[in-house]
């Protein structure tokens, strides 16, 4: 599957992969001041975004989406950052695909199963009744009570189009299908030994001490970092600090 993509800049090749629910455009400041020096390309996962909607959210299929689109872009090898889903994806595409990865940085996840968190929210959205004279603030009333952060709600309601017709972006059906998936990991029997780098958020409990050692039979060239005064979305919450970090680990 080819997938929606915003290309910024030339040189090396770049690739930012989003999280559930998140857009290629999501990474917009971050996009433009990596894009001074590279190629910098942000794509929309299946069923999210402006890319095809299809069945099937398991990470081998989401790394050779990846892989296909970037093929058709020139822009093998890359290297490849991903947050959170998007981050199983990198790590998918490494595995699967070590010659289409430079390097690989992964944003708070780790190549483990996550606990169960998105099927209420996923129900709310899809309950949500989608009328021309749908409001935002309607819409977001409407999803208070199975997403009380407001925050959560805001990034959400990015993925909704008001108007004459009113439709929510991502492949709602098809990821809601696919959940299963996308909270586990599966097995590929196979690592990664180019430079890879995983970093958490320091007010985030996705990538634990436990996980270190499952990460580093995976990825042998892994190092670990923890990103101060920030949560799970640590590149919204301190963009300067993940682009130093981002800056540093790109230029090697």
């Amino acid at each position: 599957m080819k997938l929606e993509a915003i290309v910024l800049g030339e040189g090396p090749p770049v690739v930012l992969l989003h999280g559930l629910f998140g857009q290629a455009r999501n990474f917009g400041a971050i996009q433009r001041r990596l894009a001074g020096v590279r190629r910098v390309i942000a794509l929309d996962l299946r069923n999210h975004g402006g890319s095809p909607h299809a069945a099937g959210m398991r990470y081998a299929a989401m790394a050779a989406d990846v892989r296909e689109t970037l093929a058709g872009l020139g822009a093998l090898p890359a290297a490849v950052i991903g947050h959170s889903m998007g981050g199983k994806v990198a790590m998918a595409l490494a595995l699967t695909a070590p010659e289409a990865v430079s390097r690989v940085l992964v944003a708070d996840i780790a190549p483990v199963g996550n606990p169960p968190r998105f099927a209420p929210i996923i129900a709310a959205m899809r309950a949500l009744v989608l009328t021309p004279d749908l409001t935002r603030a309607a819409a977001d009333a409407a999803l208070a009570e199975a997403v009380p952060d407001a925050s959560m709600r805001g990034f959400l309601l990015q993925n909704l189009r008001f108007g004459a017709a009113p439709a929510w972006r991502p492949g709602l059906a098809e990821i809601a299908d696919g959940l299963d998936d996308i909270l586990g990991w599966p097995e590929f029997g196979a690592t990664y030994d180019g430079p890879a780098l995983f970093l958490g958020g320091a007010r985030s409990d996705y990538i634990l001490p436990e996980h270190r050692p499952v990460i580093r039979a995976l990825f042998p060239r892994a190092r670990m970092a923890v990103l101060k005064d920030a949560g799970h979305w640590l590149h919204a919450d301190n963009p300067e600090g993940f682009l130093a970090v981002v800056e540093a680990f790109l230029n090697g």
